[in-house]
């Protein structure tokens, strides 16, 4: 059955594909036909230990037969303490009270209702290309593309962008981009959102559905100084750069700070439906008990895939695999992108990496998709992202080989070859 053709599923899913899955393992997909495919989209960052590893299976299989559900309003039960105290060592300091939901943009929600309720302030600053979800609050904060946002007005009030420090957009150095940024959020913070009504600012630590964006060393910690300097919180977004994505388990620790709150969610559960926020005790105080809340969140099949991918990810060593791999892939592509000028950057931490088709300001649309296209047809998934869809995203499984890596740039530099002409 073709899900693009099928009239009874919605048509607002979007496809990257018209493949039929009937199984995974590892790094590959097997479709109804029995073709193989490498999958470098890991479900959007999902499945960061694989498709279903052993032991994440084992865990789940193990609290069905116990529990599957019980809901927090109203028992307590184990797996969700197992998930907490796996989650505590690896925290960035001082984040150490938890909520957990089901989805990024559920996160979002409530890192922001809980902004807005311990400061008493309305506003909320974001920044250009970001991405914080799909529900009236997130996709009002999202500015990634317009495709998200379009038909729905009037969108949700007292939210401010600024510009991400996006060199390689901008025809700028690192430093030039930087001053820019942070030059510019203080000017937002004098002329449209003062810092007493201003509740939040609101971080990707990269930048991710618009464009696999590193900010220049510095971004963060001046993000973190104006927020001390007025009183406002710092909530880092690593809904897509967390558990390992970005070389650490935190994308935050490159500049060794740590956000007032943070989002979690894509790889916490390796594609068991979970996300949560961390937060500083402290705020918990001024957050009334039954104003924010959620039937499904911290249950215990999620809760005990959390725990499972967590020790995975350690037991594995996956966020050094993940660097090692992640370097090599970047070299790899820096390698291909003087044989191939259309490729007109390569950047990335971690397996969180792109390669941005066209010139500097001139995305070349067309290409990416033939070359997205051209892979599939050769067996490997790849995704495309930012405000003009001109950028490959690259998110293998945490657990990919180096013989995996190669495979997948052999396939790409074909793809490339194919479609030169």
């Amino acid at each position: 059955m073709n899900p693009t053709t099928n009239k009874n599923l919605s048509s607002v899913w979007t496809h990257a594909t018209d493949l039929l899955i009937e199984s995974g393992r590892g790094c590959k997909l097997l479709d109804h036909s029995g073709k193989e495919y490498l999958d470098f989209t890991s479900g959007i960052g999902v499945t960061s230990t694989g498709h279903c590893h052993p032991k994440i299976v084992e865990a789940v299989k193990t609290q069905s037969e116990k529990l599957l559900f019980g809901q927090m309003n109203i028992v307590s039960h184990q797996p969700v303490f197992d998930l907490v105290e796996q989650l505590k060592p690896i925290m960035p300091e001082g984040l150490d009270t938890f909520f957990f939901s089901n989805s990024g943009a559920e996160a979002v929600e409530g890192a922001i209702k809980l902004a807005k309720q311990a400061t008493g302030r309305s506003n909320v600053v974001v920044f250009q290309g970001s991405f914080h979800g799909r529900t009236h609050l997130t996709m009002s904060m999202t500015t990634s593309k317009t495709i998200y946002r379009a038909g729905h007005n009037p969108l949700v009030p007292g939210i401010y962008c600024t510009p991400y420090p996006y060199a390689f957009y901008y025809g700028w150095d690192e430093q030039t981009a930087l001053d820019f940024s942070i030059r510019e959020l203080r000017k937002l913070l004098m002329s449209q959102t003062a810092p007493s009504e201003t509740a939040c600012i609101i971080v990707e630590p990269i930048l991710g559905e618009g464009g696999y964006v590193v900010p220049p060393a510095g971004f963060l910690k001046a993000v973190r100084s104006i927020c001390d300097e007025f009183g406002i919180l710092m909530i880092a977004d690593e809904v897509q750069s967390g558990f390992g994505r970005s070389g650490r388990f935190f994308a935050v620790e490159y500049e060794n700070i740590s956000p007032d709150i943070m989002t979690m969610a894509k790889g916490i559960a390796s594609g068991i439906p979970l996300s949560g926020i961390a937060y500083r005790r402290e705020l918990d105080d001024r957050w009334p008990p039954g104003s924010h809340g959620g039937t499904y969140g911290g249950n215990p099949i999620a809760c005990a895939a959390g725990a499972a991918t967590i020790q995975v990810l350690k037991e594995e060593k996956l966020v050094v695999n993940t660097k090692i791999r992640g370097n090599q892939l970047m070299k790899s592509l820096r390698d291909l992108q003087k044989k191939y000028p259309v490729i007109g950057d390569v950047r990335g931490r971690g397996l969180m990496v792109a390669s941005e088709f066209g010139e500097r300001g001139k995305p070349d649309v067309s290409r990416t998709k033939a070359v997205i296209a051209a892979a599939r047809e050769e067996g490997l998934l790849l995704l495309s992202c930012g405000t003009f869809g001109n950028i490959v995203r690259w998110i293998p499984p945490l657990i990919v080989t180096e013989e995996e890596i190669d495979e997948g740039l052999g396939i790409f530099e074909r793809a490339l070859e194919r479609t030169r002409h």
